[in-house]
């Protein structure tokens, strides 16, 4: 067994662990969260959190559940929702699943599309059309077509196969730039691409650890070679381009026992600039694998701030819907780290620029750690605002999904 595949067979062993001590699903008490039953999670004042798609009964075997591992969603025209299934950490198991909601119980599902690998990022183009990452790929498909897997339509390929490499981040994400360039995560094959005799720099954070940028070519099409936009950035799967045309980037730094440091970052992202990985973290400190090389963090691009450690930013969204006006135009970072800083989901204030400012963030769900019989840690991953404004929220580690919403009660 590698090291690589013996960390990654540990931490889902220790995850395991985790979920097997939390409380299996959510107590209800007959109480709805603006008509959808309510999850006892702590929210910030005047919001609640609803049950769309509750936990799999404690003890399902995984070849009885639905959904798995539920990651990103997409709202569609007349309400139903596109939701993203990694399925499993192996190639070939994810899933695209319509969703129609039901306050009163648990949603319609219809699997549209299967035999993904490591899917992650759903978006509708500059075109209209719905874009969706694999691991190696983005594809367009047609999701009311009778047949939406026949529509299926690589229009990006070649991306790293990361999985094959045993690269310890496997997924892409991407968003699309002001011209309609897709900008597109490549993350970093190792934890700190620690350094071997005789190499002054890394090798693999020339191309990996990077952002690709795809130039458009025409309507539904991209150039075949991409450039590389950004260096030093670990794992990119939090991407926004704000409405005031700011690229921001959440970084999940280094893994290391240290509960308090690195911190993680929001960095503003400039073509050309690199962000440190894997020399230096946070505010221009020399990561631990460096050190010894004695190598500079003056050329490296700083954070525009820095957030909790250890919390693993996994989305961004500027929220700009109307049911929450005292949320309008903040980031919404979802932390779906296990540790303590995680479970959270954190709103922060944007400048006219669209830049992170310093104000301290708004914790929407200050309150969402196990506590037995009431509820599980919260594993947040993909946001996304529908049209009345409630947030919608992906939990993998629970196989739920939930949304925020006016509380009305």
């Amino acid at each position: 067994m590698s090291f690589v595949r013996g960390l990654l067979a540990g931490l889902v062993l220790a995850l395991a662990a985790d979920a097997a001590a939390q409380a299996q699903g959510y107590a209800r008490d007959g109480r709805t969260c603006d008509g959808y039953p309510r999850a006892p999670i702590e929210t910030m004042k005047g919001m609640c959190a609803g049950l769309v798609l509750a936990p799999p009964p404690a003890g399902l075997p995984p070849s009885r559940r639905t959904i798995h591992l539920p990651r990103t969603l997409l709202p569609l025209a007349g309400g139903d929702w596109l939701v993203v299934d990694l399925g499993t950490w192996d190639p070939g198991r994810g899933s695209v699943w319509r969703l129609t909601p039901k306050p009163s119980g648990q949603p319609a599902l219809r699997r549209i599309l299967s035999k993904l690998d490591l899917p992650h990022t759903l978006a509708v183009g500059p075109d209209g059309k719905i874009y969706l990452s694999e691991m190696s790929r983005i594809s367009r498909f047609d999701a009311d077509a009778a047949d939406p897997q026949a529509t299926l339509t690589p229009v990006v390929t070649g991306l790293p196969d990361n999985r094959l490499h045993e690269n310890r981040h496997p997924l892409s994400a991407f968003i699309y730039d002001a011209d309609g360039a897709l900008l597109v995560n490549v993350g970093a094959p190792s934890d700190q691409c620690p350094p071997r005799p005789g190499e002054a720099r890394c090798a693999e954070a020339e191309r990996h650890a990077a952002l690709w940028r795809f130039a458009p070519d025409g309507p539904g099409k991209w150039a075949t070679e991409p450039t590389v936009f950004a260096r030093g950035l670990r794992n990119s799967l939090a991407l926004v381009r704000t409405r005031a045309g700011a690229v921001l980037q959440a970084e999940n730094s280094i893994d290391v026992s240290d509960p308090a440091w690195p911190p993680e970052e929001l960095n503003v992202i400039e073509a050309g600039a690199h962000y440190g990985w894997p020399y230096c973290m946070g505010a221009g400190q020399p990561a631990p694998a460096w050190k010894a090389r004695k190598v500079s963090c003056a050329p490296f691009r700083r954070p525009a701030r820095l957030m909790p450690a250890h919390g693993a930013p996994l989305d961004l969204v500027e929220y700009r819907g109307a049911m929450f006006p005292e949320l309008t135009g903040r980031l919404l970072v979802s932390l779906h780290g296990y540790r303590p800083t995680g479970s959270r989901i954190l709103a922060y204030a944007l400048d006219e620029a669209g830049r992170p400012t310093a104000a301290a963030p708004i914790d929407l769900t200050p309150g969402w750690r196990a506590v037995k019989g009431r509820r599980p840690s919260g594993a947040p991953v993909g946001l996304s605002v529908a049209a009345d404004g409630a947030i919608w929220v992906a939990d993998d580690r629970n196989g739920a999904i939930l949304r925020l919403a006016r509380d009305r009660k």
